[in-house]
């Protein structure tokens, strides 16, 4: 009975992240459709803004990465079983990420727009090549693993999940995180930028550059030397063609 309820709600958590992921790509593009976005929602006083703004951009940061980490899961699973353990990781970051929907103030303050209408196409290419790289990159690894499926599933049919190896399919070749080289372009790709929308894309940046520090910690201590020599010659979000001098 227990495993058919984990599985039950690995795929429901599965489903909600999806979804929350579809509802962030038009909250960031402010894509008409949904009832609120970066751009669209109650505006007030600037400052007030900012406020709520940075405060939910460090909610997600600080949810995202806090129940990464090894020390957090290896108390967490005290609690959550170990199975579901990931997925309830993913509905968390679901919960944050609707928080942040419901409660971003925008600031409609202009920073650029670009009205050339092939430079606009261009830039809103560059946005939906950024959400593309993100939803391959958790495929190239993945991807039912990294929402939980996998963990459910194999719980459900008796078996446990292989340990993790150290593979550099495609993009991983050349650059180390390319998930979140698709989040900073698709955040930042953009034909018409918002003091708001900067705020978010910003926040979000520093967000990602501290996150790395601490999960390639995690990979340091995962996969050893290997990390370490991958980590020499692959750059973090843009390739590195040239080997790093030791």
């Amino acid at each position: 009975m227990a495993r058919a309820l984990y599985l039950l709600f690995g795929v429901v958590a599965y489903c909600i992240f999806f979804a929350t992921f579809l509802y962030l790509i038009a909250f960031v593009g402010d894509l008409p459709g949904v009832p609120r976005t970066v751009d669209r929602g109650p505006v007030g006083a600037v400052g007030a803004a900012i406020v709520v703004d940075i405060a939910l951009i460090a909610l997600f940061g600080l949810q995202h990465s806090v129940m990464a980490r090894q020390g957090f899961k290896r108390g967490w699973t005290r609690i959550v079983p170990h199975p579901i353990e990931r997925s309830t990781y993913m509905l968390f970051a679901s919960l944050a990420l609707i928080v942040m929907f419901l409660f971003w103030r925008p600031i409609p303050t202009t920073v650029w727009n670009i009205e050339n209408p092939i430079g606009a196409v261009f830039m809103w290419a560059l946005f939906a090549i950024g959400w593309a790289i993100v939803l391959m990159s958790t495929f190239l690894l993945s991807h039912f693993e990294l929402f939980g499926l996998t963990q459910v599933w194999s719980h459900a049919r008796g078996r446990a999940v292989p340990p993790p190896t150290f593979r550099e399919p495609l993009f991983y070749k050349k650059v180390r995180h390319p998930l979140y080289s698709g989040f900073v372009l698709a955040f930042w790709a953009i034909p018409q930028m918002s003091a708001g929308h900067a705020l978010l894309a910003a926040g979000m940046t520093i967000y990602i550059l501290i996150a790395i520090r601490y999960e390639e910690r995690d990979l340091v201590g995962l996969f050893g030397p290997q990390y370490e020599e991958y980590r020499g010659r692959a750059g973090m979000l843009t390739p590195r063609w040239r080997r790093r001098a030791h």
